[in-house]
């Protein structure tokens, strides 16, 4: 099309209605009906409303492998579309080309709003399949159109099918083709976006004069038709739940007094009130509300929820219950009777890290809080940024946190969030190199890297969000915002995601992030192992901090396999590199570890930036860059403006550098140069409330392999290991050593290492670890072993089923719930007793010694 508006438009095949295929036997529409292409623009918001439907109708309610639009579907929908009669595939071309009587062609081309003709090279393929004889044929068949057009008084408009912008594209479009099986990949038609030049002469055996009204004239009058549009519409269209405002104001001030006293210190009551106005001025009380219901709920089944992301900035999330992070500065208060103090020492940034005192009051200790993060990074310097709030929740739970979401705002409001995957650089490599193995090239490296960048991110398919839900308001459509549709993967599962990939929308309507996360099920099944109430496990408990600079409280120091710290299998800092990191930095404190977290999930933070700065004496741990509070922080204690700081530091986290300015200004206000070039360095910085929840969260875990050794490692086998050879785990320590130098050994050699291998030399730290602690595992039995979860007895740890490699949990589950009934008289009894127990898990169980001496059969020998 020419320009002259912002065209939305699909190609689909369009048919007949199964209603009107009755007298052909009943048979389904795509069997009997006579499919072709179509084009749909939409040229008013109505019309972009029902083009939304008609593309989910065609992906929902008759044919999920390919969009199909029925006639009668479209008809009842056409207000604000406009239909072209599209490629050689369409209905009118066809009918062309079959030559059909002209009173019927005439009828056919009525039912659209204009004709389209494409260039010969478009359509030459129909001269090498022998469908027309020559170039000429071609010719004529778009001269019939416009003949045609003339009669039908329709316009006909020169369009080119396009696919890639710049001729030189094709050879990407080849390669893909050829990746994807197409036979014909080197002979695709030159659909590059063409100039009106080109189009004109493409068209010059039309006659100038006609030629220039279906290349200018009329693609012009149809791009006039359209208003100028958007995919997504202006605004921010947040649901509603009556009354939230007002719920959202009740609940913080009645949790606020309730831990800091009636009335409120000035302080608090000052921070309370700067965040409520704007959120609830601008409807985001409404998201706030959603997550303390949802939040609430998995509470009271007894999972803890871990926040994500900048919403622990926010002190209205943590009274509210969203987030157990209190971003007010650091300060002292008491449980008993509620007295408050932020008079602190200096140099703490958080509360967990001053030095006890007791309450002046009653006497009481004083609970150490507050971890000074400002709200600006959650809502935006004006709070007038989309809010973002992202939870994890227990695995176990997050199914049953969607469904509840469902029931907040009905299944046609809540749908699961689309993603759309794209060719990754791997995968384009291996195309290109197929493309040029097949064809006998021999090209450069440089030529097969430039390939491969061309075809690299090319969209592939769409798919879904682990966790996303995207909220429509009750007064508006899903199709006021974007279509929906099957997940392409698969296509007859119930889920439904919106169409766009959630990020064109999510500053548009609601996205809560619900995701399934370990961490929550490791503390749940902790509380359960130990009795602990693993809410109020202690911050500042010494024994757990040393663990992250000596393993001297685990019973060993120093040991050559695993290292100086005992942060083996300890979320967030288990990792060989975030170990090296804590060797490197010697963090002392919770706000120590906070920053490792930032700088370990940083991109371009740490490796050339931070650890460059640390080694070279130009910074502490302290002074570098860990998360995107920090630049905003330091700039304003230098001087800096705060909206400016702020604006600064959102341009440094993204990865966008330093304006020549703003490095003047910072330059100017003592700013060092190592501090500059740093902030140019950052490609992406993790917010402060986002790594103190995760810290949060690993120290509980932390916490109980110190002092809960056995129910530590019972969880994390249950929950987080992978790669477990279980018959290698009751060899003992001498073996576990063996087979982890191993394969360490021939990763330093770059020999061939599987990624089930790399899984076990992770999980091998902790078998050893735990064996180096006086710990021991005990073989699956098939009276004491359970389905799946690893089971302390005495000093040791039995074995569960499913950790058998080939072993059905089903099996498991079988074998377990039988053998409550009675004892297994012999295999055979037990192989008929559980159905899912077969020969091959028979043999896994013999392999393991877990029969013990359970006769094979109920036969008797008799001697």
């Amino acid at each position: 099309m020419a320009d002259g508006g912002d065209q939305l438009e699909i190609q689909c095949d369009a048919f007949a209605d199964p209603a009107d295929l009755l007298e052909q036997g009943g048979r389904r529409a795509e069997d009997a009906g006579e499919m072709h292409h179509i084009i749909i623009i939409a040229k008013n918001r109505t019309g972009l409303r029902n083009l939304y439907e008609l593309i989910s109708l065609s992906h929902l309610k008759h044919f999920k492998r390919k969009p199909r639009i029925l006639r009668s579907e479209l008809m009842k929908l056409r207000e604000g579309l406009i239909i072209g009669s599209a490629c050689e595939q369409g209905e009118l071309f066809q009918a062309v080309l079959k030559d059909k009587p002209r009173g019927q062609l005439v009828k056919i081309a009525q039912f659209y709003d204009f004709l389209e003709i494409q260039p010969l090279d478009n359509n030459r393929f129909m001269v090498r399949n022998g469908t027309v004889a020559d170039d000429e044929a071609l010719r004529e068949l778009n001269r019939k159109i416009v003949r045609l057009g003339r009669s039908a008084k329709v316009p006909v408009c020169a369009t080119g099918d396009i696919h890639f912008l710049e001729p030189h594209d094709a050879q990407f479009r080849a390669i893909i083709m050829a990746g994807m099986g197409f036979s014909d990949a080197d002979q695709q038609a030159s659909l590059y976006l063409k100039t009106t030049d080109e189009m004109l002469d493409e068209f010059s055996y039309l006659g100038s004069e006609t030629a220039y009204e279906v290349v200018v004239t009329n693609t012009n009058m149809v791009a006039d038709w359209c208003e100028k549009l958007k995919p997504v519409p202006d605004g921010v269209f947040p649901p509603s739940i009556p009354g939230s405002a007002e719920e959202l104001q009740q609940i913080v001030h009645t949790r606020a007094k309730q831990i800091y006293s009636d009335p409120l210190p000035q302080n608090i009551s000052d921070r309370i009130e700067a965040e409520l106005q704007p959120i609830v001025k601008n409807g985001f009380d409404v998201m706030y509300m959603i997550a303390q219901k949802l939040i609430a709920k998995s509470n009271a089944a007894g999972y803890l929820v871990g926040s994500r992301g900048s919403v622990g900035s926010s002190v209205v999330a943590y009274f509210s219950g969203i987030t157990e992070v209190n971003a007010l500065p650091p300060h002292y208060r008491c449980k008993k009777c509620l007295h408050s103090d932020f008079n602190v020492p200096e140099g703490y940034s958080f509360g967990i890290d001053m030095p006890d005192r007791t309450c002046p009051v009653c006497g009481e200790k004083y609970y150490k809080d507050g971890y000074d993060i400002m709200f600006a990074t959650f809502l935006g310097f004006d709070a007038d940024k989309q809010p973002d709030i992202d939870l994890n929740f227990s695995g176990e739970y997050q199914s049953q946190a969607h469904r509840e979401t469902i029931e907040l705002f009905g299944a046609d409001h809540v749908f699961r969030a689309g993603t759309i995957s794209t060719l990754a650089e791997k995968t384009a490599y291996g195309y290109v190199r197929k493309y040029l193995e097949e064809r006998g090239k021999n090209v450069s490296k440089v030529e097969i890297d430039r390939l491969t960048l061309g075809c690299t991110g090319v969209r592939r398919t769409s798919g879904q969000h682990p966790g996303g839900l995207v909220i429509i308001p009750n007064d508006h459509s899903v199709y006021d915002f974007c279509p929906v549709q099957h997940p392409a993967d698969d296509p007859d599962s119930e889920i439904i995601t919106t169409h766009f990939d959630f990020h064109a929308i999510h500053e548009t309507v609601l996205k809560l992030d619900l995701l399934g996360h370990d961490d929550p099920t490791m503390i749940r099944v902790l509380g359960d192992l130990t009795g602990l109430d693993m809410l109020n496990i202690p911050f500042d408990d010494p024994d757990t901090m040393s663990l992250f600079l000596s393993s001297k409280v685990l019973g060993y120091e120093n040991d050559p396999l695993i290292g100086p710290t005992g942060a083996v299998a300890i979320p967030e800092f288990g990792t060989k590199f975030v170990r090296e990191m804590l060797l490197e930095t010697k963090p002392d404190t919770f706000a120590g570890l906070v920053r490792i977290s930032g700088l370990s999930h940083g991109t371009d933070v740490w490796l050339g930036n931070a650890q460059k700065i640390i080694a070279e004496g130009l910074g502490t741990l302290n002074d570098v860059i860990c998360c995107r509070d920090d630049v905003t922080a330091r700039l304003i204690s230098a001087g800096i403006a705060p909206k400016q700081s702020f604006k600064i530091s959102e341009t440094v986290r993204k990865g966008y550098g330093l304006q020549p300015d703003w490095i003047l200004l910072m330059q100017e206000h003592g700013i060092p140069d190592w501090y500059i070039n740093s902030c140019n360095s950052v490609k992406y910085l993790f917010p402060r409330a986002h790594a103190t929840a995760y810290v949060m969260m690993a120290f509980r875990i932390a916490y109980c392999k110190v002092h809960y050794p056995l129910a530590f490692y019972a969880t994390y086998y249950t929950i987080r290991a992978t790669g477990f050879d279980p018959l290698l785990a009751v060899q003992g320590i001498d073996a576990i050593r063996d087979k982890y130098w191993e394969i360490s050994e021939r990763l330093e050699k770059r020999e061939p290492v599987t990624s089930v291998e790399k899984d076990t030399m992770n999980n091998l730290e902790v078998c050893y670890e735990m064996y180096l602690r006086g710990f021991s595992f005990l073989p699956p039995d098939i009276y004491r072993s359970e389905v799946k979860e690893f089971v302390i007895e005495g000093n040791s740890l039995r074995i569960p089923f499913t950790s058998i490699a080939n072993f059905g949990e089903q099996a498991a589950r079988d074998i377990v719930a039988e053998r409550a009934k009675k004892r297994f008289s012999s295999v055979e009894d037990m192989m008929l007793r559980c159905p899912k127990v077969s020969k091959s898990v028979v043999a896994a169980l013999e392999l393991h010694g877990a029969l013990s001496d359970m006769p094979k059969t109920e036969q008797l020998t008799i001697f």
